[in-house]
């Protein structure tokens, strides 16, 4: 069942406040405990508090008492992130079920407070609360560059009930340099437990430099406190110049940290338009946050639009498991998802593997542990910006079990890929092998080539080729989709429109898209082989031994940013999808000459190889 399906299902037994069963449909279980458990409800909506046109910006943590506090920036004249923000707090002590009046912790008065990081202090129950604040503007845009940007802590001892002044910390937990920009979190901070820095306080900033007129050079860091927030002190940091005008690498922002077994934090942040491919980035530190031991690297296959990510690892008895909330869709903010990894950030579930908890649009998050550290079934609360217009309109809490997220879910049945050894691509929706070749409905059947860095086109040439037959349907079908998706993400599409009498096929870089039509759509559903090339400076589409269309290419990589997905049968977002049956598909980074195009038509080999080929002689 795919994730939305799941979700649905989930959704039509939501009871506000009220920890249910997700799914009366679900399969027999053994007890009561094994029924996935699942609910949402609103915890901030303008429509709802008196005095603000917006909250955006959740964080959430559960106190040593077991009270949550949930906190969110409150913006009291529009929905930009510079204008008058206040910083708020709900409180629950009954699990979620109910929530505690709107309570105002830190007025803006006028100016920006926002970026909440709250971190629980376990060994004196101290909540600690960092804020970063800024000059407030009247109006909705951007902070000027530079933009100064002050981080600030207060606390209570009360489990939130009140709260100290705010105190600057721009002496300790900032560098002099990172005059451009600074944000603490947004998300919830940790308590080391394991090593000789148990009962550090640790929370993730990013901060940039300027020249005086534009931002320079990125920052991301480690803040760290060993009296229990009292004082703070800056300690790993990695930096990624950014020259003006130009490209560059990796930009790490928004970062949330866990810490693994062994002590070592992994450092998770939004990766902001580097290009190295991937829009999640993550750093580790193995010295209690002092140092960096593994600089940003982006995660080229965790599929998410740019936007802040949360992360928890959880505390329960069994295998070792963190959570990663996030929007799944590949370039807009919807689908908000919580995928896992059981290797310690290593490997992370992909979109078919994942939750989804929302269709709606949703944006930021942060994730708690709702259940004590001796429950085997964890129960966890995801705060997440979401809405059925604008992932804005409201922040939401759902609470969710580890039964609902299921455990080790199988990412769907294989077809190999003999590219390589012991390489497969995951053939979803249903689709079967049917006369030699795989066939799809048309419906939600496709195919997706797990990542690897061989796959990447890069700004060089490559050709895709497939057999290919088609004609029952008129709607735009999808043959290949490669890279993001969106009107300007580096990508690489193939499309059959029988409507419209043609295929198409469009190349989109940093220097723009360019596209090519075929004068028909070969929909008479007979077998034809097909290439589509990069090659010198063109695009190329071969049809049946014959160039079909021919144009100039756009310049630079269809493969660099974005998260990379590679698929075929299917639109990124899961549409388009091809009805039909497709054979014999390969993916070249190289121009292939005439001859071996037809010698790739006839079945043979040729040398250098494919990067990914897919036979589609067998699904199991």
């Amino acid at each position: 069942m795919r994730p939305i399906i799941r979700w649905a299902l989930a959704f039509a037994v939501l009871v506000s406040g009220v920890f249910v069963p997700a799914a009366a449909q679900a399969a027999p279980v053994r007890s009561q405990a094994a029924v996935p458990q699942f609910d949402q409800q609103v915890l901030f909506n303008p429509h709802q508090e008196t005095g603000y046109a917006c909250f955006r910006i959740p964080a959430i943590v559960r106190s040593t008492h077991g009270t949550l506090l949930a906190f969110a920036e409150g913006r009291r004249d529009n929905c930009g992130d510079t204008g008058d923000i206040d910083l708020v707090l709900k409180r629950s002590t009954d699990g979620g079920q109910t929530w505690s009046p709107l309570q105002v912790v830190n007025p803006g008065g006028g100016d920006t407070h926002g970026n909440p990081v709250p971190i629980v202090d376990s060994r004196t129950g101290r909540i600690v609360l960092i804020t970063t604040y800024n000059k407030g503007r009247d109006d909705d845009k951007a902070c000027d560059v530079p933009c100064p940007r002050t981080p600030h802590s207060q606390y209570s001892d009360d489990d939130g009930l009140t709260w100290s002044a705010p105190v600057d910390i721009s002496a300790q937990a900032k560098l002099p340099a990172w005059d451009s920009w600074y944000a603490s979190g947004p998300v919830h901070g940790i308590q080391l437990t394991k090593g000789r820095h148990a009962g550090r306080l640790v929370f993730g900033v990013n901060a940039e430099r300027s020249d005086g007129t534009n931002s320079i050079e990125n920052y991301g860091a480690l803040i760290y406190s060993d009296d229990s927030g009292r004082s703070w002190h800056v300690g790993a940091v990695d930096s990624y110049p950014h020259p003006v005008g130009g490209t560059y690498a990796q930009k790490p922002s928004e970062v949330s940290v866990v810490e693994l077994p062994d002590g070592t934090i992994y450092a998770g942040g939004r990766e902001q338009g580097g290009t190295d491919v991937g829009n999640r980035d993550y750093a580790l530190s193995r010295d209690g946050g002092q140092t960096v031991s593994k600089r940003f690297t982006t995660i080229p296959d965790l599929v998410t639009p740019m936007v802040q990510g949360s992360l928890l690892r959880l505390q329960r008895p069994g295998g070792e498991r963190i959570l990663s909330a996030s929007p799944s869709d590949t370039d807009r903010r919807r689908w908000m998802m919580v995928r896992s990894s059981y290797d310690n950030g290593r490997t992370w579930e992909d979109a078919e593997q994942g939750t989804r908890v929302t269709g709606d649009w949703s944006g930021y998050s942060d994730l708690v542990q709702l259940s004590g550290p001796a429950d085997r079934d964890a129960k966890i609360g995801l705060m997440y910006e979401g809405g059925a217009v604008d992932a804005r309109d409201e922040i939401r809490l759902a609470r969710l079990d580890e039964n609902y997220l299921g455990w080790r879910r199988s990412a769907g049945p294989t077809t190999p890929d003999v590219s390589r050894p012991g390489a497969v691509a995951y053939v979803l929706g249903g689709a079967s092998v049917s006369h030699g070749a795989l066939r799809l409905d048309g419906v939600d059947d496709f195919v997706r080539v797990p990542f690897s860095p061989a796959q990447l086109p890069g700004s060089g040439d490559f050709t895709f080729t497939t057999s290919f037959s088609y004609g029952a349907s008129k709607e735009p079908q999808a043959l290949l989709w490669l890279g993001g998706m969106g009107t300007t993400a580096p990508q690489l599409w193939l499309r059959g429109e029988p409507a419209s009498h043609r295929l198409i096929a469009m190349m989109t870089t940093a220097a723009g898209s360019k596209s090519v039509t075929t004068a028909q759509a070969y929909d008479d559903q007979q077998w034809h082989h097909l290439a589509l090339e990069r090659t010198g400076g063109r695009l190329e589409i071969w049809v049946d031994g014959v160039r079909a269309a021919s144009g100039p290419d756009s310049p630079g990589s269809v493969s660099e940013t974005v998260s990379f997905q590679l698929q075929l049968g299917e639109r990124l977002d899961g549409v388009n999808h091809f009805a039909g049956s497709l054979d014999d598909a390969r993916l070249y980074r190289r121009a292939l000459p005439e001859s071996e195009v037809d010698a790739v038509a006839a079945g043979r080999t040729v040398w250098p190889g494919p990067v990914a080929r897919l036979p589609f002689d067998r699904v199991r």
